[in-house]
């Protein structure tokens, strides 16, 4: 049997807050800061300094703007939404909005370079482990036999993109997929963009853990985001990434996860098995200069493991940080040369 862990957190949402990470960086004049629900979770947004030729109302509209095409385009759980539309859809090509085309572009990019480790199309599996929207709820763990059977309509290589006009196109009618691993990075980045077309250079958006900050906070100094410590039960600080046009986004197995025979079973699951991973990996912290990339990327290497996570990204030249976790519950870590760059202590107190 399965017991549920629920958690008030996305599941690759594992950043903390932006308080902390203006917090980390001294006291100042006090930031704008606009919030609220979205997305199954919160957000912020956090601008030190208006311009005065643009509105409050402005910045709301462009907040607002941003959620609501993600929510028509991009979510899982809205039952109405371009996803859940293509999911119901044949085999023939979909008329796809430049929204959902981009994000799935990006996706599938990560997927290609990690050789499936990431996989939108991973939904069915996920669902079956009781996870997501769609998940179980009869607290039993899919056979083996089950597993197989959703294996054969799974795999990015039978999703096909065409840019003019564009489109999308399934080879198995069974095929299902799920931007939750991405939506939230992708509205950051677009948040973000838009600020950046109102002249504000100086931010910081997070959405459920995924963070992208540039220019200065209220002290004048760099954006330093706090990640946090892979602990189940605890939110605390592990350690500080100095951020300036780009993002971070981290993926771990100490939220988001149920129990099977006493035995912890993470959300995370293996597109290639169609089981959920298993090793000693904690958290992935990935920092991209796009959020949705960091955000598949901690997926990605979250799913390879300690090794062969660590191999790729030192190859690709990934900015990430591995937190392993010990049979004795201690943490160890390893970080590419990328990440080391980006990396600050933490302050006292924190």
């Amino acid at each position: 049997m399965i017991s549920h862990r629920p958690t008030a957190c996305r599941s690759a949402a594992t950043v903390l807050c932006s308080v902390l990470a203006t917090a980390a960086c001294g006291h100042g004049p006090a930031p704008e800061r606009f919030a609220g629900p979205a997305m199954g979770t919160t957000y912020e947004v956090v601008i030190p300094q208006r311009p005065d030729a643009v509105s409050r109302q402005a910045v709301e509209a462009v907040i607002r703007g941003v959620l609501d095409e993600a929510d028509r385009h991009l979510s899982g759980w809205n039952p109405s939404s371009e996803i859940a539309q293509f999911n119901a859809f044949g085999t023939g090509w979909f008329p796809a909005s430049t929204v959902l085309l981009e994000a799935l572009d990006g996706a599938q990019a990560v997927s290609r370079a990690s050789a499936g480790a990431f996989d939108v199309t991973v939904a069915p599996l996920v669902s079956a482990w009781g996870f997501g929207a769609a998940g179980r709820r009869d607290g039993m763990a899919p056979t083996g036999a089950e597993i197989e059977a959703l294996l054969a309509s799974v795999g990015y290589d039978k999703l096909e993109l065409r840019q003019g006009p564009p489109a999308l196109r399934k080879s198995d009618p069974r095929l299902r997929i799920d931007l939750d691993g991405v939506a939230p990075g992708y509205a950051v980045d677009r948040i973000a963009a838009r600020l950046e077309a109102l002249d504000i250079s100086d931010y910081l958006v997070e959405l459920g853990g995924e963070v992208r900050a540039r220019g200065h906070n209220a002290t004048g100094r760099r954006w330093r985001v706090a990640v946090e410590a892979p602990v189940p039960g605890e939110r605390r600080p592990y350690t500080l990434v100095e951020l300036d046009g780009v993002g971070v986004s981290t993926s771990g197995d100490y939220r988001d996860y149920r129990e099977v025979n006493g035995r912890r079973v993470s959300h995370t699951i293996d597109p290639r098995t169609g089981t959920p991973v298993a090793h000693r990996l904690a958290a992935v912290t990935v920092v991209h200069a796009s959020v949705a990339a960091a955000d598949a990327w901690a997926t990605a290497l979250m799913v390879l493991g300690p090794e062969e996570g660590a191999k790729l990204a030192h190859s690709l030249g990934l900015a990430a940080l591995f937190i392993e976790r010990d049979a004795s519950g201690a943490l160890r870590e390893s970080v590419t040369p990328a990440f080391a760059s980006l990396r600050r202590p933490l302050p006292r107190g924190l």
